[in-house]
């Protein structure tokens, strides 16, 4: 698995980040991206043509599990963290609002924005026409924008 090891480090940056934009804490983050490239690993001969993407998307669903599991153990909206930041009160507001989109618009959303993916590359990994990527992409970002207020929202 020649390209494997040739992308990880990519794949590694890629996942982290958008691991990192949902949790707000380098520790969970390198864990959820170590857990996004094991997966995308497994899976390498089916997903390498889009293994960016595919990779963003198990580290956003990754992501979100853990906060619901926290949330569940804790009977929290958060993950409690020994040091607050700055962004917390947004990052939890933003992890709401994602999860009340619809599942397409919101792995069209994070892949694109939160990912920095491309359209045509979010297309490859969920298996969708560029159109239809636009289209999801703009409904799922005006959902947040309603919903997250008068927010910059992937731009």
């Amino acid at each position: 698995m020649d390209g494997f090891d040739a992308a990880f480090a990519e794949l590694y940056r890629a996942s982290y980040r958008v691991a990192f934009r949902l949790l707000g804490d380098r520790t969970e983050a390198e864990d959820v991206a170590a857990e996004a490239l094991a997966r995308t690993y497994a899976r390498w001969r089916t997903v390498e043509t889009y293994a960016a993407p595919w990779a963003c998307r198990v580290a956003t669903n990754v992501a979100i599990d853990r906060v619901r599991r926290s949330r569940r153990m804790t009977g929290t909206e958060a993950p409690d963290r020994a040091v607050a930041d700055a962004y917390a009160e947004e990052r939890v507001d933003l992890q709401r609002a994602l999860r009340a989109l619809p599942r397409r618009q919101r792995d069209v959303v994070v892949l694109r924005y939160l990912a920095d993916q491309p359209e045509e590359a979010v297309a490859a990994a969920l298996g969708l026409a560029v159109g239809t990527v636009k289209s999801h992409a703009a409904r799922g970002l005006a959902a947040l924008r309603e919903r997250l207020g008068d927010v910059r929202v992937g731009s």
